[in-house]
């Protein structure tokens, strides 16, 4: 919830202006519902357009709430689901996410499912049994097929805005994690082709370590991401 229309239109040109990576790294920015109209036309094409969440009903009596084809319909690509702020916050479930997940499948947007622990599960060892059960349940009746259009991001509550990260070793072990169990799952190509991403304190300055990891495929930019200088550095980061 940052920015005003201008700033939220400055960004984005900044982004697409200053970002020479190419095809090279998918570069998309996740605006503010009320702005996603202006924000997707400013982009021009050259910067993916994101909504930050969306509800799990085509349309009817549920005010405030937009929905995927809502989102659609002003340009956006991705839709971001489950992110910590709203599982913690609004009280999203796993049942929430996953239908939400089908609904903006079924509007042929790319759904960036958010699973993550909180530190005292993490301090307590339960990270791997809470992230399995965040994505199996979030997930629940994703075809293999359909997961092809799916993007996982590892957000680690305990490291979102509190300048805590963490270590390539502690993020790469988690991912590799996400990996096996989209395995079991879905088999071994699937797993493959799904783009799993970091996000928890990315910075220009540690995304290029982070992306080097082998099962850390991209970054979900949070307080980094509002300034263009900032956000382009980690784009250069991706380049690695």
């Amino acid at each position: 919830m940052n920015t005003t229309k201008a700033d939220g239109i400055a960004l984005v040109q900044g982004v697409a202006e200053g970002n020479t990576a190419g095809e090279a790294v998918e570069v998309a920015v996740c605006a503010p519902s009320v702005y996603l109209d202006a924000i997707a036309t400013a982009a021009g094409g050259k910067v993916g357009v994101g909504a930050q969440n969306c509800y799990h009903e085509a349309s009817g009596a549920f005010t405030g709430e937009i929905s995927a084809a809502m989102a659609k319909d002003v340009g956006c690509q991705y839709v971001i689901l489950g992110h910590s702020e709203r599982r913690h916050i609004f009280g999203e479930s796993n049942a929430d996410v996953c239908k939400k997940v089908h609904a903006v499948l079924a509007a042929g947007l790319t759904p960036i499912v958010c699973v993550g622990e909180l530190l005292e599960e993490r301090e307590s060892g339960k990270t791997s049994d809470v992230v399995a059960e965040q994505m199996y349940g979030s997930l629940a009746g994703v075809t293999a097929e359909q997961m092809a259009s799916v993007v996982i991001a590892y957000e680690p509550v305990w490291a979102i805005g509190t300048g805590k990260v963490a270590t390539p070793e502690q993020a790469e072990e988690v991912h590799a994690g996400i990996r096996a169990l989209m395995t079991a799952k879905y088999g071994e190509s699937v797993s493959e082709s799904v783009r799993i991403q970091y996000g928890g304190s990315v910075k220009p300055d540690n995304a290029a370590e982070l992306l080097s990891q082998p099962n850390i495929d991209g970054a979900l930019v949070g307080g980094a991401s509002l300034k263009a200088d900032s956000f382009l550095g980690i784009i250069a980061g991706a380049q690695g």
